[in-house]
């Protein structure tokens, strides 16, 4: 029996244990809603929230933020009271793939759900008149770690535009599920801030959301009244796979953290005539076209010796409605597979994607599609003339670590 203690370490070391995370819903509970406390204090006794949130927002029991809030949270704090929620895209529940979100009622609490999601810019911001009854917005957004998932930019409206509504922000903060120690690809262009695009940042920033609106807020001068509620037991350098968090979809098309690891590169070809994602298919994780040869395409990628990849050629027919490309016909390309995700810098590994396309198909791909998520127009002219993708990579080095520098001013980890 004296040998079981040594028995139990080697096998942890073998097989650790995933990591007990406290995400900031959790740490609200823990901290008997003190936050809240503070707030309804300082708003007179009296504290009419909103809550931005969908279906990632869970507790480590599966409990919704939402009745986390209207329950426990009502109970605990004297004049709080959960007056409405805010969906962005893909709707509260997650599962709509669709452009404009219609505004619906929340079954489960009955409470209003008011959509911020839409065709138009306007659609995409709160409407002035849905803040007007509230003292606080709640945000309880999962980010996937890369710069067009459009929470980012969703939760910069609301910081936005608590100010002139003279609202309190509270960040519920969550893990980012592809690490926050990688840093990679090239920033955006200044001045060219869209919904897919909300700050000068790269395509992998390597922040959580509590960290990222701190930055908004910081840099932009927002001047929002912000509270972050940060979590216990989540390390830089851990994947969402080692927090011990349930996974859940935070979109249609994003359905495991496979995807979501390859998703900060592949998305460049989103805009383009491939087909990327699918309510079938793995989306993110392998791409096609009628026109792509799949051994050709394989073994040129595949002679590039990316670090941490390698590439299957495949064929299969995409099924859907219009909105997937190439539903119904037979397309031949590429499964990527990842070996090493330490040593995978994905950003990059969408550009060889890119340019592999761009050599091999230049008569057919559609290669300007991508600039609408690259958002780097030097970086799209050095991949349309061809030049060696590590080279463009290597050309845009200097502006990342820039990056880096300002946003360790805002780290909370």
């Amino acid at each position: 029996m004296r040998f079981l203690p040594l028995i139990i370490a080697l096998l942890l070391i073998a097989h650790p244990v995933a990591a007990e995370v406290r995400t900031g819903v959790d740490r609200l509970q823990d901290e008997q809603f003190a936050p809240l406390k503070a707030l309804a204090a300082k708003h007179a006794g009296k504290l009419r929230v909103g809550i931005l949130t969908n279906a990632i927002g869970i507790d480590s029991r599966g409990r919704r933020t939402i009745d986390v809030l209207r329950q426990d949270g009502e109970a605990a704090v004297p004049g709080l009271k959960v007056v409405k929620l805010f969906s962005g895209e893909h709707g509260l529940d997650a599962t709509v793939d669709g452009v404009v979100i219609d505004e619906t009622t929340d079954r489960a609490s009955g409470l209003p759900v008011v959509s911020v999601y839409g065709a138009t810019d306007a659609q995409r911001h709160p409407p002035p008149a849905s803040l007007a009854d509230l003292d606080a917005i709640v945000i309880d957004l999962q980010d996937v770690g890369v710069r067009y998932w459009t929470f980012q930019t969703l939760m910069k409206y609301f910081l936005r535009d608590s100010v002139a509504a003279k609202l309190d922000v509270v960040v519920l903060d969550r893990p980012n599920p592809v690490g926050g120690l990688a840093v990679q690809g090239p920033l955006s262009t200044p001045g060219r801030e869209s919904y897919v695009n909300p700050f000068p940042e790269p395509m992998r920033p390597g922040m959580t959301m509590g960290e990222l609106a701190r930055l908004f807020n910081g840099e932009e001068r927002i001047g929002a009244k912000l509270t972050v509620v940060t979590m216990s037991g989540w390390k830089r350098g851990d994947w969402y796979d080692d927090t011990g968090l349930v996974w859940v979809n935070p979109s249609p098309n994003l359905r495991s953290l496979a995807q979501a690891t390859i998703y900060p590169g592949l998305a460049l070809l989103e805009g383009a005539n491939v087909h990327l994602k699918g309510p079938s298919e793995p989306p993110f994780v392998r791409f096609g076209a009628p026109w792509i040869r799949a051994a050709q395409l394989a073994a040129y990628l595949n002679a590039r010796a990316i670090p941490g990849a390698k590439f299957m050629p495949v064929a299969y027919v995409p099924v859907g409605d219009d909105q997937y490309k190439f539903s119904g016909q037979r397309v031949e390309g590429v499964e990527i597979i990842v070996t090493d995700r330490t040593v995978l810098d994905v950003p990059a590994l969408g550009v060889e994607a890119v340019s592999a396309l761009w050599k091999l198909y230049p008569d057919t791909f559609q290669i300007d599609g991508i600039e609408r998520l690259l958002l780097n127009t030097p970086v799209f002219d050095r991949i349309k003339a061809g030049v060696d993708p590590r080279i463009v990579a290597a050309g845009w080095q200097a502006d990342l670590d820039a990056f880096k520098a300002m946003r360790q001013r805002y780290l909370l980890y």
